[in-house]
């Protein structure tokens, strides 16, 4: 047994590695991954779960102390080994060129990730828009972000590519955004009993703030109708605003109803010209569909 144990496998430099060093260092290795996620866990959703932390920071803190107890375990992991501080520089170097050469994209995003954690455009929880697409971040890894759209798909990004696009956070400051909805009505509508009905069914949405209030636009006056806009706050419905959207307008159909309000429908009016160019025309066309059997008139 102490044969195997002390059988020398290689050497970093003049430190031999035997069988019995290799192990323990994997197994301070696999231990500190373990004790890593476990210490993240403790942080993010026991410790500071009852703080008035927001979510984003308690994910960022957990993240930060599992980086330090997995960090401190490599180090003891490198010690076991019997590796010292000028071999250790030596091999740093070495994994250095190696990391230039063929793992760029990886530090690029793992990088990208810790300015994430650091500046904080956005944190979890938060709702995004990036390239036409519009998601919740559910989780900052080191290499990528994971977010989850409205259809519960879970896109996969890597964190360089959020550093580099302009993104939209709709939730920066706060979960209040401001949202609206446009409304066409037919043109014999009184354009202030119109604005009337809009605040009602606004009023009458649960998920609609009162501070700041609705507001009620006139847009335009349209080819068949006339365009209104009800702009309208929301601090509830972020991540559920097709939702609210429908809501919106089974309340906005109700209150145009009560009120007597039309909804328009695409009109056009035809003018036919009539003269000598028409009659011309007109005789033409008598022409074909008259049967070839027919004698034609003098």
């Amino acid at each position: 047994m102490k044969s195997v144990l002390g059988y020398e496998l290689f050497r970093i430099g003049d430190t031999p590695v035997t069988t019995a060093s290799l192990a323990a260092s994997l197994v301070v290795l696999v231990v500190s991954y373990f004790l890593a996620r476990l210490v993240r866990s403790l942080v993010s959703n026991r410790l500071l779960a009852r703080t008035h932390v927001s979510r984003g920071l308690r994910a960022l803190l957990g993240r930060f102390a599992s980086y330090l107890v997995f960090f401190f375990g490599a180090a003891i992991a490198l010690q076991t080994l019997g590796i010292r501080a000028t071999t250790l520089t030596a091999f740093g170097a070495a994994v250095g060129v190696g990391v230039g050469l063929g793992l760029q994209d990886i530090v690029k995003n793992f990088v990208a990730g810790l300015v994430l954690l650091i500046e904080r455009p956005f944190r979890v929880g938060d709702r995004i828009e990036m390239d036409d697409m519009t998601a919740e971040v559910m989780e900052i890894r080191p290499r990528a972000t994971v977010l989850r759209t409205n259809d519960d798909i879970h896109i996969v990004v890597p964190n360089s590519k959020l550093t580099e696009t302009a993104i939209v956070n709709q939730s920066f400051d706060g979960p209040r955004y401001r949202s609206s909805l446009a409304v066409g009505v037919a043109y014999a509508s009184d354009p202030r009993e119109v604005e009337r009905a809009l605040l009602e069914a606004a009023e009458r949405c649960d998920e609609v703030l009162a501070d700041p209030p609705p507001t009620v636009r006139f847009k335009r006056f349209g080819e068949s109708s006339l365009d209104f806009e009800l702009l309208y706050w929301t601090a509830n419905m972020a991540h559920r605003p097709g939702a609210l959207a429908s809501e919106l307008h089974f309340l906005v159909h109700e209150a145009l109803t009560q009120h007597g309000i039309e909804l328009p429908f695409p009109q056009r009016d035809i003018h036919i010209r009539t003269g000598p160019g028409w009659q011309g025309m007109e005789s033409a066309v008598s022409e074909e569909r008259r049967p070839k059997h027919e004698p034609r008139r003098a």
